[in-house]
């Protein structure tokens, strides 16, 4: 693709880095059969190449972003089907990072938005504010459908009950089991230690079963992803730096072999600080460091070889879905599935494996109907498997699928580690403990 920035305007780090990727794309259109916008929608404006031409328009003019461009970037669910489809290599994901911050900066938003998207900010990435916004939730559950979308969307997803805090969240150092083979910190994450506590509590047993010393740092909070999906650069880098901060400590007091993530949007996130931050000349080496520490907990138990132990798994059909971050953002779709094979289940796989379920971080709160949509595609293919429980490895999937198979009266959801962690020697997932047609066996 042809462009025509200035000099003046290609001082600017990020718009040289636009440019760049702009000029690779080649319109071939590859994109769009494969974006669930497009695929729902049929708009072309509502693809990656659509997006692209608006972007370009908007930033080659130094424009600040319209309604119309607004609404088509804020439809992008950022679940980057468009880089794995992509014979140019167009590295779309930080060209539309790129225009988030634009439209932050530029462009007002009506009231109630402006609004809503401050209050997302505020509460998500803070568990104890989370908790307590949760709690408010059940009083408002009985209004829902009266309510502004957005904020209905956001009441029927909030769970019915809300766990304890777990003690696993608080910073601590948890040894190894048998033999130290690795020292790993793991990112407890923000929303999912509120919405499923059970999910670092099977992490830390399934790692520390298989020889790592855990560490929970201090200090470590969001990893930023929320707020760096909003355009709000700012925050997203603050938070960025916090973790970098943390994390330095743990390995400055007993090294560290890898930073193990388990929400598969937080480590895209946390693997792309390096880029984030590569123009902040005392943060720029730091955070590459970092990002070449970050591992998904697949790819270290890859490493650690997991160690089955139970025999009834065989007996166990489990619909793996792969989530947009993981496979699409990290490039890791095999590492899950050749973990759970190895561990004895029966692993299928639904169609239209690479399209979004529709979570995407807040794009199931802010995007609801769109969401819905894309949900319901995702449950429907799910359930053809006839599958005893489905797997994921990111919170925001579990909770968006969860949604729509409760409402299909479906199959549980569980987090992939859940499943190993039983395998290996732990307990049996509750959720398929509770659910009246999962798997009964001992």
């Amino acid at each position: 693709m042809q462009t025509n920035f200035t000099l003046a305007q290609l001082a600017d780090p990020d718009i040289e880095a636009a440019n760049g990727i702009l000029r690779k794309c080649v319109h071939c259109g590859f994109c769009t059969a494969t974006c669930p916008t497009y695929v729902t929608l049929g708009d072309e404006l509502d693809s990656p190449r659509g997006r692209i031409y608006l972007i370009k328009e908007m930033l080659e003019g130094d424009k600040p972003a319209t309604e119309k461009v607004t609404k088509h970037v804020d439809r992008c669910l950022s679940c980057l089907s468009c880089m794995t489809t992509c014979p140019a290599s167009v590295d779309y994901m930080h060209l539309v990072d790129v225009a988030r911050v634009r439209i932050a900066e530029t462009f007002k938003r009506p009231l109630a938005d402006r609004w809503f998207r401050n209050v997302l900010a505020f509460v998500l990435p803070y568990p104890g504010r989370f908790r307590l916004a949760l709690m408010g939730a059940w009083f408002a559950k009985p209004f829902a459908r009266i309510l502004p979308k957005q904020i209905g969307a956001m009441l029927d997803l909030a769970p019915s009950s809300i766990a304890s805090p777990s003690a696993t969240d608080r910073p601590q150092t948890i040894c190894a089991g048998k033999s130290k083979k690795m020292r790993v910190a793991l990112l407890t994450g923000c929303a999912q230690q509120v919405l499923n506590p059970l999910i670092n509590e099977a992490t830390v047993r399934l790692l520390s079963r298989h020889g790592c010393e855990v560490v929970i740092a201090d200090g470590m909070a969001c990893c930023g992803a929320l707020v760096h999906h909003m355009g709000r650069e700012e925050a997203s880098h603050a938070q960025a730096k916090n973790n970098i901060v943390a994390w330095e400590k743990v390995k400055e007091t007993g090294g560290l072999d890898a930073i193990v993530v388990n929400a598969s949007g937080c480590g895209t996130t946390v693997k792309d600080y390096g880029y984030m931050l590569r123009n902040q000349a005392d943060w720029a080496e730091r955070a590459a460091a970092i990002s070449n520490l970050t591992k998904d907990v697949t790819e270290v138990m890859m490493q650690l070889e997991l160690k089955p132990v139970r025999k009834e798994t065989t007996d166990v059909r489990v619909a793996y879905h792969s989530a947009c971050s993981l496979q699409h953002g990290q490039k890791l779709k095999t590492p899950p599935i050749a973990l759970l094979r190895s561990a004895g289940f029966e692993v299928v796989e639904p169609a239209e494996g690479h399209l979004c379920c529709g979570s995407a971080g807040t794009y199931n709160i802010v995007q609801p109907e769109l969401a819905g949509q894309l949900r319901d595609r995702k449950v429907a293919n799910l359930k053809k498997l006839k599958a005893d429980v489905v797997a994921a490895g990111n919170i925001g999937c579990q909770m968006q699928i969860s949604a729509g198979m409760a409402a299909a009266d479906g199959i549980p959801v569980v987090h992939t580690v859940e499943l190993l962690d039983w395998a290996s020697g732990g307990p049996r997932p509750t959720a398929l403990q509770t659910h009246p047609d999962s798997v009964t066996k001992n």
